[in-house]
């Protein structure tokens, strides 16, 4: 069912997720000019981009590579770690974007609590892009009734060429906003009650994380597609 958005806000998440992506094409190519582009107004494109394929899905259509470690108890939801290190950090959330559990707690619960990984720098956060790799209410209680839960296997992180090559040309232009962008590829392994091996699928994102010399790392947003 396509969604458009009635709501107020509608306009302002297609608009704040618009510019999340053009912030990625800044950090990745110029790295100058990001926080004067995101302060200034933005006009609305005319669709909301897709959703990022690390989004999870009520059933594994993968082949399953063998029998998942059945939890013995429920999982706690996500707290981001306090670190400096942007790809620690960003490896951090990556696993905890990739990761939810229905028998432990609500969608609402998982949609807060991945919000709390958000910059409290509101003219950088894009919760609008965090919230898209969350379930619907109505398939996370689908899901709920099948026990169903995804865990996360983080391989690497690093930072994508372009913005390593952008960074080596003009070292102090991100010390305006202080927001990397940093590439994370894992595994998503999904199962659910009476299964006796689950799924699982790769997965690749790019993120923006704001490191601050002052204050620990924080989520920007997830970028619409994966840089190298």
């Amino acid at each position: 069912m396509a969604q458009h958005s009635t709501h107020p806000g509608g306009a302002s998440r297609v608009r704040r997720r618009a510019l999340l992506g053009t912030v990625v094409l800044v950090v990745l190519v110029a790295l100058a000019g990001l926080a004067a582009y995101l302060t200034r107004d933005g006009r609305s494109p005319s669709q909301t981009p897709a959703p990022p394929s690390s989004s999870p899905t009520a059933s594994s259509s993968s082949s399953p590579s063998g029998p998942l470690t059945p939890h013995t108890g429920p999982r706690a939801l996500p707290v981001p770690p306090k670190t400096h290190d942007p790809i620690a950090f960003g490896k951090a959330a990556a696993a905890a974007l990739w990761s939810y559990d229905t028998r432990a707690y609500s969608q609402a619960e998982l949609r807060t609590a991945l919000r709390g990984w958000l910059t409290t720098e509101a003219k950088y956060a894009d919760p609008a892009s965090v919230d898209k790799i969350v379930p619907s209410p109505v398939l996370w209680k689908e899901m709920a009734a099948n026990g169903q839960f995804a865990t996360a296997d983080v391989h690497e992180g690093h930072f994508p060429n372009a913005f390593t090559q952008a960074l080596q040309e003009d070292p102090g232009a991100i010390t305006q906003a202080y927001v990397y962008a940093v590439t994370v590829s894992g595994k998503q392994s999904i199962a659910w009650k009476g299964s006796r091996a689950g799924g699982a699928e790769s997965r690749s994102t790019t993120l923006a994380v704001q490191c601050r010399p002052d204050h620990h790392c924080a989520l920007v947003g997830v970028m619409p597609s994966v840089a190298p």
